[in-house]
């Protein structure tokens, strides 16, 4: 059996899920503007430049959910996935995935995004396996806007990748090829474990070590 782990923003999705989140939280009037947006902005540029404070980025988007009960965050949520993810789920991106299921192997969604966002759209994907930043929740399944654990965000996501697979008392040594598509120079620390690193509609940064190291680019939209 093979081991196929993809990113999931600018990667299977040509969007930034967190940040369109964020945004159409500001479309709907549900938080402060202006102080959202200029904050928002300033993590993403700082994600895009590889200097993100993930812990703080992630306590800062969960925090502006925490004042709303779930079912709410779950109307909200349902229409962002009408509005924005479904459209933007592309049928390349889609057979990739399938391609990789057909042929048995274990597939997860590996991002540095919160459960809360992704989960829905793992399911749209058709992938059951989710590795994600976790939410603290209250008994009632409201978001307190706490993050639990160590973001899965740069090394992090090695971190978490390796717990999962340790709790199917397996290690990447135990598949015959393991893949990992990125679009980011954030996730060369798995990348670099995998035995299969693709290179996926890759930033300037990640192009520049991938042609380095050789690595395959793979160009499924341009975002």
């Amino acid at each position: 059996m093979n081991l196929a782990l993809f990113d999931l923003d600018h990667t299977l999705l040509p969007l930034d899920s967190d940040n369109q989140w964020g945004q159409f939280l500001v479309r709907t009037g549900a938080i402060d503007t202006a102080l959202f947006s200029r904050r928002n902005e300033q993590f993403f540029d700082d994600y895009k430049a590889g200097v993100l404070d993930a812990r703080a980025y992630l306590e800062f988007a969960l925090g502006t959910l925490a004042p709303f009960s779930r079912d709410q965050l779950d109307a909200w949520h349902a229409q962002f996935m009408r509005d924005v993810v479904q459209p933007a789920i592309l049928p390349q991106a889609l057979a990739l995935v399938k391609h990789h299921q057909n042929r048995g192997d274990l597939v997860a969604i590996v991002t540095a995004t919160n459960r809360f966002v992704t989960a829905p759209i793992a399911a749209a994907f058709g992938v059951s396996h989710l590795i994600a930043a976790e939410p603290e929740l209250h008994a009632d399944g409201r978001l307190t806007g706490g993050l639990i654990g160590t973001p899965t965000y740069a090394e992090g996501k090695v971190e978490h990748t390796l717990a999962w697979l340790a709790g199917m008392n397996k290690t990447l040594a135990d598949f015959e090829r393991s893949y990992f598509y990125s679009d980011s120079q954030n996730d060369i620390p798995l990348m670099t474990l995998v035995s299969n690193p693709v290179a996926t509609n890759p930033n300037a940064l990640l192009t520049a070590h991938a042609n380095a190291q050789g690595w395959p680019l793979l160009t499924l939209f341009n975002d």
